[in-house]
């Protein structure tokens, strides 16, 4: 299976950062998130405290980060991170139905800030899932909800309902909405928890209940330590030490995800020493087989 030296997750100014420097220093990188770059960045009306660019507006800052990314020849692979697991001396990770390897794990995914579901963490798994081309085959023949508010949720929900028996779409906030059709229903409905006893059986709504075999919860980001099994969290952030090292070898941590201030300048910044420190990881694991 292919193997990357370094696989970076998210195209805001950290993971950006983080794949230059990696670029320079001659690894091979796995640049994973929007080629949209980040919307936060995107949406800023304007970046006053970003040295060398004064009051650039965030379009303008994203498709500065952007035009460097396409001058390094440093492409963006735009398939969803369904899971990231830590194998011994390498990462796998789980794009769509594909698996890809990487020596080192950079999460540069920025904070999640909406609140799980009550249910979500405990079925995790066991009917909770964060990636329909992921899971879709698991769900042949059955009943699932999807709670869309990522930019692809619709795609998504019209992609499960191409294999399963019966999709019920959620939508949250202001995500794109799929078609309707013999098998897709749109359910206007607020959810409030993921139900169930062993796995999952249901979504309970301020209206009600509905009977479902799986819920697929569709954000633009997932909280790190379900993205990133035994990853040790602060909080709504992850634990990192200065060099951006999180509790896993070779797994690090940089920008918002690693803690206040949310500031881009911080984030570059960490990105940086995040791909130095994977850099220097490598170098010492090679090392230490050699002897």
């Amino acid at each position: 299976m292919e193997r990357y030296d370094i696989a970076i997750i998210g195209t805001g100014p950290a993971g950006v950062s983080a794949a230059i420097t990696a670029t320079v220093r001659n690894k091979r990188v796995l640049l994973l998130g929007s080629a949209r770059m980040s919307d936060k960045v995107g949406k800023a009306h304007q970046v006053d405290n970003y040295p060398g660019l004064p009051h650039i507006s965030g379009a303008d800052f994203a498709a500065r980060l952007k035009a460097h990314l396409d001058e390094m020849g440093i492409a963006i692979t735009e398939k969803r991170v369904g899971a990231v697991y830590a194998m011994g001396d390498y990462y796998a990770l789980q794009l769509d139905e594909d698996m890809v390897e990487a020596s080192t794990v950079i999460l540069a995914t920025g904070v999640v800030s909406a609140k799980s579901l009550p249910g979500e963490e405990r079925f995790l798994g066991r009917g909770v899932s964060y990636c329909a081309t992921c899971d879709a085959r698991l769900y042949r023949g059955k009943t699932v909800a999807v709670l869309g508010s990522a930019a692809d949720a619709a795609e998504e929900a019209e992609f499960l309902a191409q294999v399963v028996e019966k999709v019920l779409y959620f939508p949250v906030g202001k995500a794109p909405e799929p078609k309707e059709g013999a098998n897709l229903v749109i359910v206007r409905e607020l959810p409030e928890a993921v139900l169930g006893e062993k796995a999952v059986t249901g979504l309970k709504t301020r209206e009600g209940e509905h009977r479902v075999d799986g819920v697929f919860i569709l954000r633009d980001a997932v909280q790190a330590d379900r993205l990133v099994p035994g990853l040790r969290m602060d909080e709504n952030h992850v634990a990192v030490d200065l060099m951006m090292r999180t509790n896993l070898p070779g797994c690090f941590a940089c920008g918002d995800i690693a803690g206040k201030p949310y500031q881009y300048v911080k984030a570059a910044g960490q990105g940086n020493v995040a791909a130095l420190s994977a850099v220097s990881y490598l170098a010492e694991t090679a090392k230490a087989k050699e002897e």
